[in-house]
């Protein structure tokens, strides 16, 4: 039982550790697309390959995309604000601000769920220690962001970045609502939003994305890492880690994520590390650990809906399953009819 739990430990802690690495580099390879394709087209060509892996390993395992008008109308909301949105102001953010910086702001996700949850009235009994996370992690924030020097181009593209991470605080909440638990497997879900956010990146794609491309080895290599590894393998991977293991291992993510994006921006890309983005970075780590603290098993329940990894892909996070007699993302079975919703 010892080996068999120690053997599991391990795989889990891999798993983690690979969906560390795919989101953490996800900000690297957008940099590295745009050298050759505009940011709706990096959006577009992401959503749509993407889409496409999904969509085959869906029908591979015995699944389809879901059926009905009221299932499709979320997944294109969902779609709007958990991929084509935050996908495109991604790419417009990186075109002034480093990679390594946009991870860090990306990390702002869970304070705005929770912002979010205070304003929709659903973040009840919080907590002082939760309370001063929040405000916490929101200083740590304006110290990266530095509105008292940043100005032109660069202030902007902190902006959109800071935008990409609350419109998935807000895909995340409507998602919870809508889509999680409804009896789909999220196999299906995963694939169905990325399609429709393909379509919905495609109807943009005229207003910005006609310019011409330099497709380059470097670009297209880094455009086909984005897409499977960073898209739809992310979301698969996700699904696995909080089927198997539940939510709150699989928040451990949110917290390499900027560590990453850090990293492989200095390493690879050569980007400067300047004393005020390492002090805002621990700040908003800081207050993101804080306000994941939990008092009770309620409220570590209700957390799960919200608080889960804040990743470039974990936008599929919050449409994962709880642990438990949930439909698996690979396999073709269905709950035991004890199990009803």
């Amino acid at each position: 039982m010892n080996d068999g739990t120690g053997a599991r430990s391990l795989w889990g802690g891999l798993r983690v550790a690979v969906l560390a690495l795919l989101w953490g580099s996800t900000f690297l390879w957008t940099e590295l697309a745009l050298r050759g394709l505009s940011p709706l087209q990096v959006t577009f060509t992401r959503c749509t390959l993407g889409a496409l892996v999904l969509v085959v390993s869906c029908r591979a395992s015995g699944r389809r995309l879901p059926k009905g008008a009221a299932v499709w109308r979320h997944l294109v909301i969902a779609a709007f604000f958990c991929n084509a949105l935050p996908f495109a102001l991604f790419s417009l953010g990186q075109q002034t601000v480093d990679s390594g910086l946009a991870g860090v702001l990306n990390a702002t996700t869970p304070l705005w769920s929770i912002a979010l949850g205070l304003a929709l009235g659903s973040e009840r009994g919080l907590r002082p220690v939760r309370l001063a996370g929040l405000l916490l992690g929101f200083t740590g924030t304006i110290v990266i962001f530095a509105p008292w020097r940043t100005a032109g181009a660069d202030g902007w593209g902190a902006l959109a970045i800071l935008g990409a991470a609350a419109s998935y605080a807000v895909a995340f909440t409507y998602m919870g609502r809508t889509l999680v638990r409804r009896g789909t497997p999220t196999i299906s879900l995963s694939a169905a939003q990325l399609v429709a956010a393909s379509g919905l990146s495609a109807l943009a794609v005229p207003i910005g994305g006609l310019e011409s491309i330099d497709p380059g080895p470097t670009v297209l290599v880094a455009a086909v890492v984005l897409s499977v590894c960073c898209t739809a393998v992310t979301f698969h991977l996700t699904y696995r880690i909080i089927n198997d293991e539940g939510a709150t291992n699989a928040a451990v993510v949110g917290y390499l994520l900027p560590v990453v994006s850090v990293l492989l921006g200095a390493v690879v890309l050569g980007e400067d590390l300047s004393v005020r983005v390492v002090l805002g970075m621990v700040v908003v780590l800081a207050g993101v650990g804080m306000t994941r603290r939990q008092g009770t098993a309620a409220t570590a329940q209700e957390a799960t809906a919200q608080e889960v990894p804040a990743g470039e892909a974990t936008a599929q996070v919050a449409a994962a399953p709880r642990p438990g007699p949930e439909v698996h993302p690979t396999d073709g079975r269905r709950p035991l009819s004890g199990n009803r919703r």
